[in-house]
């Protein structure tokens, strides 16, 4: 059970993350983003809700699993509640307040001085990018000390915990190469980087719905 409620989060998170681009995401990157945000703020709310539905999903996963994964590492298990659990959660929330702020500044926008506004909704997009990347690097250290709990009491085959621990490089690579401004996280660069781990990810949601956790990692820990 375990198991099969960390794919189902798993996979509630990654369709709330895609549909919170859709919504959100596709406004937000065009050059009038404010003055389009005015005109229909609603879709930008609705896309903050779904970064919170994913934050929220993302963040029980490390919590269903800990009971598991302490009986095998409870260093890397607590490990990994703080940093995909507590952190990455704050970071969810930050960055759904940053959109809804975004919305509260097209309004001023279109009936004010509109430089002055305009500058201030690129300086809170400027941000969101940059908590973005941070939370790459900190989403990056939970996805090790998990992929590293996995790898070490092979409760899922060792290719598909060694496959995580592999695509996490690029993906904290990407993480670093956003803070200096050298990647856009829109870019095909920055999704070639990461869209390895994401597609790890969901292929190891399927297999804890489809396959469980090994019952011999189990007898073994006990042995």
């Amino acid at each position: 059970m375990n198991a099969v409620g960390a794919g189902v989060l798993y996979i509630i998170g990654t369709v709330a993350g895609i549909f919170s681009l859709i919504y959100g995401g596709s406004v937000l990157d065009m050059p009038d983003y404010l003055a389009q945000v005015s005109a229909d703020p609603n879709q930008v709310v609705i896309g903050s809700l779904f970064i919170l539905t994913m934050g929220l999903a993302l963040a029980m996963v490390p919590v269903v699993l800990f009971p598991v994964l302490k009986k095998f590492n409870e260093v890397l298990a607590v490990g990994y509640v703080i940093f995909r659990g507590a952190l990455e959660t704050c970071g969810y929330f930050i960055l759904a307040i940053g959109w809804i702020s975004i919305t509260l500044i097209s309004q001023a926008y279109v009936t004010a001085d509109t430089s002055y506004f305009q500058s201030l909704g690129d300086l809170v997009l400027k941000t969101h990018d940059q908590i973005g990347n941070i939370m790459t690097i900190v989403f990056i250290l939970g996805a090790l000390m998990f992929y590293s709990a996995l790898y070490q009491s092979k409760l899922v085959p060792r290719w598909l915990s060694s496959w995580g621990l592999l695509t996490a490089i690029p993906y904290l690579a990407a993480g670093v190469l956003g803070m200096f401004a050298l990647v856009n996280q829109m870019s095909s660069t920055y999704m070639f980087m990461v869209i390895p781990l994401a597609l790890q990810e969901m292929v190891l949601a399927i297999w804890l719905i489809v396959k469980g956790f090994n019952p011999s990692a189990f007898v073994s820990e006990t042995t």
